[in-house]
């Protein structure tokens, strides 16, 4: 197989952040109309916060959370109980020559957020990020 000479990171490429989120449009637009014939499943208002894909476009891993928070068990349960029927309703939606394989894991995004937020109100955070940076008044070129 020919190696990429276009990619070189350990990032996703361009292809796969765009089907990624073309993947993620179709899940969140099939989950908020209620395609699925789960009732349980359209019950519940889930955010589809990303999706990222394997490099050969065969897995998609959608980060999903509950309006709210509440039932976070529950919903990867029916999600992976839904997700063949998930996947046909995606694969309408897409003009890939494969459907990827969908699997699904709680978004900890706004978890991480709150504990950067918290961090950066602590008192002695504040005080360092309040103080006149010395080092950057040494360093500046006399005029």
């Amino acid at each position: 197989m020919a190696k990429n000479k276009f990619h070189e990171g350990a990032g996703p490429s361009q292809r796969q952040l765009r089907v990624g989120e073309t993947v993620r449009r179709a899940l969140s637009d099939v989950l908020a109309r209620g395609d699925v014939h789960d009732t349980d499943l359209n019950r519940l208002s889930i955010t589809v916060g990303e999706v990222r894909i394997s490099p050969d476009l065969k897995i998609a891993t959608a980060y999903v959370l509950p309006l709210g928070g509440e039932g976070q068990d529950e919903v990867l349960k029916l999600l992976a109980r839904n997700k063949n029927e998930l996947r046909r309703q995606v694969a309408k939606k897409l003009t890939l020559k494969f459907s990827p394989d969908l699997r699904f894991q709680l978004d900890r995004t706004f978890d991480r957020m709150d504990d950067t937020r918290r961090m950066l109100n602590q008192d002695v955070v504040r005080r360092d990020a309040d103080a006149p940076d010395d080092d950057a008044a040494d360093s500046a070129p006399d005029q």
